[in-house]
């Protein structure tokens, strides 16, 4: 419960600033440079979260690892749709990499 609380905080926070800032709940719609602002925040957080537990000797659950693939996720359903219209995707790629060995990292830590 205390790993579902610490990586929800995040979460909320990019969720808030999305809809103060952009006054929109859906990430989906936002344009190029406004759905990066909301993904940093997003993934910085969270990964954040992710290695202040490992500081403190925690192991990565499997909630982390549910949390890191949705977020893996929403980046890709942005990219398929900044691909299907035709606009630069570069950044979200390079994210997307990163992230993705990121996880792999992680999950690679949790199996030894």
């Amino acid at each position: 419960m205390k790993k579902l609380i610490i990586h929800s905080v995040p979460v909320a926070v990019s969720f808030m600033w999305l809809s103060v800032c952009c006054k929109t709940c859906n990430p989906i719609a936002l344009t190029g440079p406004g759905f990066l602002k909301f993904y940093l925040i997003l993934t910085a957080g969270f990964y954040i979260s992710v290695f202040s537990l490992k500081y403190f000797d925690e192991n990565v659950s499997k909630i982390s690892l549910v949390f890191m693939i949705s977020i893996l996720m929403l980046g890709i359903v942005k990219l398929i749709k900044g691909l299907m219209i035709g606009k630069p995707v570069g950044y979200l790629v390079m994210i997307l990499i990163f992230e993705g060995l990121v996880i792999l990292f992680l999950s690679g830590v949790q199996s030894t």
